[in-house]
């Protein structure tokens, strides 16, 4: 047993300063509460630093009776989680400065956090529920942080939807148990494709379900345009964002590592799941008018091409790569535009929008290439992300499905200039409407859309990060 504590830093700075936030937040008087929010942004950077210097380091291993692995994808993913989680942190500031509960916001956040790290990493059933309910558990509270009617909707559907999903998840898990007489990936690996055709099909699609729950993708996807709408705007990018990371990393390890020689035939059901998910998503959002609402079918509508990459998993190389990759852009881009939502908490409509360019130019120009890289235009990093997966699924034999990727990418360009359009109308700014609430919302802001671009530019030298084997 290798219990290699140093291997989880990243994991045990977040779960560290949650425990240290919740104790000194108790002591400190309201108007000081801002020192958990350092303490959170601190715990974040340790965790890069730690994980930067284990990549420099190649120091792939398993941990704890290899229930946890940290491996290239490991490693991407907590980048990515990482990452995003210091933008909501800086998002989150003045939505919460000063409130009666800023410590404990800042302590779920970080809870949760942890939670997608855990997923990340599970290679182990256990260890996979287990994270899985430490990732969903303190976004409850969360969602409904503002205690408003809208919350309490959301937070009730997205509870139950939870709940529901968790526990045929934890089936799933005891199905797959009882045919593979193990939990552990490695073992199942070598003794779940001599077993029950029916029992390894069930516990699979069971597992699938809590999987597809935190990526928000169908049928599993009724949650999201609520927490969207009705969540603090930091929240809504939250749960639109870093969930897909830690649960579509989860999956694909889970398939990779479990499932590679199985006779259950998983990559059609996942190529028919993302298929319907990004037109769905797509469909859903083309006459939106709430700006929230728009993005969370967005959201969904990108884990369809997401999910192109988990349907190939196992029939081409290029499959981890573009996964990796397009999550960390869909992160950084998905998030700039949530920071501008945030940014502007009067401009609910996307009518509310109309003349921002000539209000505040700066914030347009960040929705401008936010949205449209949400598309995948160049030079943004979702541009490079999408080219990536469609090869990767045209390598893995679904070219039906990279077409049909292609015709509903076309299509979103619709809902996204509906947003955009007015932006860039010459008439006179409402000025309620485009109220800023602070720096730190547009300081995120400015620094996802440059991330983004960044990634898209620089695409040539991240990728290679993202190639490298899975530990078992």
């Amino acid at each position: 047993m290798n219990e290699n504590l140093a291997a989880l830093i990243p994991e045990l700075a977040l779960l560290g300063a949650a425990v240290i936030g919740l104790l000194a937040g108790a002591w400190l008087p309201r108007n000081r509460q801002w020192i958990i929010a350092v303490l959170a942004a601190a715990a974040g950077a340790t965790g890069l630093a730690a994980t930067g210097i284990a990549m420099a380091t190649s120091r792939e291993q398993t941990v704890f009776s290899d229930a946890f692995a940290v491996d290239t994808a490991t490693a991407v993913g907590r980048l990515t989680v990482l990452g995003a989680l210091l933008l909501v942190i800086t998002m989150s500031v003045e939505s919460v400065r000063g409130h009666r509960r800023e410590t404990e916001y800042w302590v779920l956040l970080l809870l949760t956090g942890a939670g997608n790290l855990a997923l990340i990493g599970a290679n182990d059933l256990l260890t996979l529920f287990a994270a899985y309910l430490l990732a969903s558990i303190p976004a409850y509270p969360l969602t409904a942080f503002a205690k408003d009617e809208q919350g309490t909707e959301a937070v009730l559907k997205y509870y139950l939807m939870g709940v529901l999903l968790g526990t045929t998840m934890l089936a799933g898990t005891a199905l797959l148990y009882a045919a593979g007489h193990s939990t552990h990936y490695r073992e199942l690996q070598s003794t779940l494709p001599s077993a029950a055709y029916g029992l390894v099909a069930v516990g699979l699609v069971g597992v699938l379900s809590g999987i597809l729950f935190k990526a928000g993708a169908v049928p599993a996807h009724f949650w999201v345009p609520d927490v969207a709408d009705g969540a603090p705007a930091p929240i809504a990018a939250y749960v639109t964002t870093l969930p897909k990371v830690g649960g579509l990393i989860a999956g694909y390890r889970l398939l990779h590592q479990a499932l590679p020689d199985s006779e259950v035939n998983w990559p059609l059901l996942l190529a028919v799941v993302a298929a319907v998910t990004m037109t769905l998503g797509n469909l859903a959002a083309f006459f939106q008018n709430s700006v929230r609402r728009l993005l969370a079918y967005s959201a969904i509508s990108q884990v369809g091409y997401l999910l192109m990459a988990l349907a190939v998993t196992t029939r081409t190389d290029l499959a981890q790569k573009s996964l990796l990759f397009y999550l960390a852009a869909y992160a950084v881009t998905n998030l700039g535009a949530f920071a501008v939502v945030t940014e502007l908490p009067h401009a609910r409509t996307l009518d509310a929008y109309r003349g921002l360019a000539r209000s505040r130019p700066g914030l347009a120009a960040v929705l401008a290439v936010c949205l449209l890289g949400l598309v995948g235009t160049p030079p943004t990093g979702v541009f490079l992300g999408k080219l990536e997966i469609f090869s990767a699924t045209v390598d893995g034999g679904y070219a039906w499905l990279a077409v049909l990727a292609v015709v509903n990418t076309v299509a979103s360009l619709f809902y996204y200039l509906r947003w955009l359009a007015p932006v860039f109308i010459t008439t006179q700014a409402s000025a309620e409407a485009h109220a800023a609430r602070g720096r730190w919302s547009a300081a995120t802001a400015y620094t996802a859309a440059a991330a983004s671009l960044t990634l898209g530019i620089g695409g040539g030298a991240v990728l290679p990060l993202a190639t490298g084997p899975l530990l078992r």
